[in-house]
């Protein structure tokens, strides 16, 4: 019956959908506002109320913009198939993530750590918060959850030896100062990253593509993505696609001018370095940790855990690449290795997650676990 009203009113039905694409008019006209005005939007955040508002009207943009492009990357997904689908929205945040780091370290005041601190908070809220979250609430609700152990092997195979080198190895290299890498070093890992993510890549949608998905869907997921069927019309590829890049684009520029609150609040306010790190990390996987709650609650554990160790994967396989690839081209130095205490919950963390997915059925216990250690994580941040 959904069918035949829409295939009977094709203008009512174009319009409803115009209509939901009204994130893109506000991202369109606060891209322009920032464009013409920015620089005077932005000389003077000292006064709180300003500061704040600048602050909100930034982020609930680009966060709104976000969520729209989940909402298409879920569509591109319902057309391709999974893990594809699953991909397209991964490879759509990470980029969004690259955008604002560069664009904060370009201001010629971003911390030369703020790489580091937010891959290293991708890892912690993703590996353990996240992670925690779908497990224990999939737990309590099921009890027991399925998904295919080869799939979630398969992420940390290339995410322990590509977090280890990236974020630790830095520390005891002598070839360069402060915890970063050489010339050498850093086109080494660049090449190195991007092989091994494209090696995986190539597995995970060529031949063993079936290790990323379950041998049967569950009740509930087959009902929840027939409800999401019903909600959300899909409508062609090249539609989804240009309104994932519509939304992506202004997000360029908008991340330009959040880097400049964001440098305020820790530079003037005496924030933890840190904090800006887990900022970043908290806008750019809201959608994707939306994503990975509702997964858990419709049963469907495997598209959790694509979503979550497929974010840390292309995290530290793409966004090292690019930051140090940026720090060559502007002769900034990137600071990659991590603090003592910092190694210690990356090491739980890795050793942890190596033990959860040691087991193709997971339950309450394993996500309390997680948590605990996202918990410590965040202590962390402001008390060391």
């Amino acid at each position: 019956m959904n069918e035949m009203a829409k295939r009977a009113n094709p203008v009512r039905n174009m319009g409803l959908g115009l209509l939901q694409e009204w994130p893109l008019l506000v991202n369109l006209a606060t891209t322009l506002v920032f464009l013409v005005y920015g620089q005077n939007l932005l000389a003077d955040l000292s006064h709180p109320v300003w500061f704040t508002l600048i602050l909100t009207w930034l982020l609930l943009t680009i966060l709104f913009s976000l969520f729209a492009v989940v909402r298409h990357a879920e569509s591109l997904a319902e057309k391709l198939g999974e893990p594809l689908g699953t991909l397209v929205l991964t490879l759509a945040v990470t980029g969004i993530e690259v955008m604002i780091i560069v664009a904060a370290m370009s201001t010629g005041k971003g911390s030369p750590t703020l790489a580091r601190d937010a891959m290293f908070a991708v890892i912690m809220i993703m590996l353990n918060g996240m992670v925690g979250l779908t497990l224990l609430i999939g737990g309590l609700k099921y009890k027991e959850q399925d998904y295919n152990l080869q799939g979630a092997n398969s992420f940390l195979a290339v995410i322990l030896p590509l977090a280890v080198i990236g974020l630790v190895l830095p520390n005891y290299t002598s070839s360069s100062p402060d915890q970063t890498f050489s010339s050498i070093q850093a086109a080494f890992l660049m090449i190195v990253s991007v092989a091994l993510y494209g090696i995986f890549l190539t597995i995970q949608n060529g031949r063993h593509r079936a290790y990323f998905r379950v041998a049967r869907q569950t009740a509930e997921t087959k009902d929840a993505k027939r409800k999401w069927r019903i909600a959300h019309e899909v409508r062609s590829f090249p539609y989804h696609v240009l309104l994932l890049l519509a939304y992506m684009g202004p997000l360029v520029i908008l991340t330009q001018h959040l880097a400049v609150p964001i440098d305020f609040t820790i530079r003037v306010l005496g924030a933890p370095v840190a904090l800006a790190g887990f900022l970043i990390a908290t806008l750019v996987l809201a959608p994707e940790s939306l994503g990975a709650v509702r997964a858990a609650l419709t049963n469907d554990l495997q598209r959790a855990v694509n979503i979550l160790l497929g974010s840390v994967l292309a995290t530290i396989g793409l966004t090292i690449p690019a930051v140090l690839a940026f720090g060559l081209l502007s002769h900034k130095p990137i600071i990659l290795g991590l603090d003592p205490i910092d190694m210690t919950m990356l090491s739980l963390t890795l050793v942890l997650s190596t033990i959860t997915f040691s087991s193709s059925r997971t339950n309450v216990l394993l996500g309390a676990v997680h948590l605990l250690l996202f918990f410590a994580y965040l202590m962390l941040i402001f008390q060391r």
